[in-house]
């Protein structure tokens, strides 16, 4: 007993000496979270995520839902998950993403803030694995993979795969193995309060709005991260014509980021129009020159055959696989000439 009580009275002494150490170590083991979650128009959606959140293991946070101005609200179903989560509902004017989360942000009691998009599902230990990992190795802002749900359609599932795959440019996202320095996407990001105070929030509210946050967040000096295992299940879109209007949408808006931060726009991000580009010339060559046209050929069925077993090795499906060589080709097309589109207007052209 007198053992225990010396042992007891060095180590309060030791933390008396040091109260640096025993506060972050409270800061970190008590860490409370604030879920943020825009909303437009999708009430099925995030009653689906909210779901998710009740079968959460930690249990140290509270979620708030803002209404972007929608017209199809989902003020009744978050009421209906009152007695479940600590859940406040917001309703304010359209105006995007970004800016909808700055007003979360606002609102928020926690001390880390969490953003996922409201076509997320949540694994239940996904917030025990993010406290885990930030205790052991504290972070300033994260980000976190995206994988598909089993409950997905196959669509979806090849949509998801191209989104996430080596042979495409989703291949560079959420991979300790990518290229550049690692920029949280905000289907899946966590920022610290000191972050946001010092940093503020989105200055633009979409078209690459989460990569200028990444990268300012950056600039700033603060420690950001991978984690891993802390994945959620993006949806994404249900179909491919909705999915072709996405991504259009983020070619466009890597050009918008790159009129923040010239020096971020790599290589990396050209192959989108280097693969449309060579479409273009295969499908001219088979015209113009079949011999040229015979090695197009060989190399494009190289690719659409690497896609094709691949995506069955990952899904274990056929139609799958072959659903992921149309999406893979959407995605890389979509992409291409969005980014061609505006690079063409705002770089060459210089307009607004």
């Amino acid at each position: 007993m007198e053992i225990c009580k010396c042992a007891d009275e060095r180590i309060s002494t030791y933390l008396t000496n040091n109260p640096h150490i025993c506060t972050s170590a409270h800061r970190i083991s008590e860490m409370f979270f604030s879920i943020i979650i825009p909303l437009y128009n999708r009430p099925q959606e995030i009653k689906e995520l909210l779901e998710t959140l009740t079968l959460q293991t930690y249990k140290q946070f509270e979620v708030l839902v803002i209404e972007d101005g929608s017209i199809d609200d989902a003020a009744e179903i978050v009421k209906s998950f009152s007695d479940k989560l600590d859940v406040k509902y917001f309703v304010k004017q359209n105006e995007g993403q970004g800016f909808t989360r700055n007003f979360g942000f606002e609102r928020a009691k926690g001390d880390y803030f969490i953003i996922f998009d409201s076509d997320c599902l949540i694994p239940e230990n996904y917030l025990e694995i993010v406290n885990n990992s930030l205790t052991k190795n504290h972070l300033d802002a994260y980000g976190g993979p995206d994988a598909s749900h089993p409950s997905f359609t196959p669509i979806q599932k090849a949509i998801s795969y191209a989104m996430t795959s080596p042979f495409t440019t989703g291949g560079i996202r959420g991979n300790k193995k990518g290229i550049g320095r690692f920029h949280p996407r905000s289907f899946n990001m966590g920022i610290s309060r000191q972050v946001w105070e010092k940093a503020g929030g989105f200055i633009i509210t979409r078209s690459g709005e989460d990569i200028e946050y990444s990268i300012r967040i950056h600039s700033m000096g603060f420690k950001i991260g991978l984690i891993p295992e802390a994945k959620v299940y993006h949806k994404r879109r249900t179909d491919f014509f909705k999915f072709y209007k996405q991504l259009h949408f983020f070619g466009r808006a890597r050009i918008n980021v790159y009129k923040f931060f010239p020096a971020e726009l790599k290589l990396v991000h050209f192959f989108p129009v280097f693969f449309t580009l060579s479409l273009l010339f295969t499908a001219i060559s088979n015209i113009l020159n079949w011999q040229i046209a015979v090695l197009c050929n060989f190399i494009l069925a190289c690719i659409i055959l690497l896609i094709f077993f691949h995506a069955w090795w990952k899904n274990k499906s056929a139609k799958i696989a072959f659903l992921s060589i149309i999406a893979s080709f959407i995605q890389l097309i979509a992409y291409g000439l969005g980014f061609m589109q505006d690079f063409w207007k705002r770089v060459i052209l210089k307009r607004s």
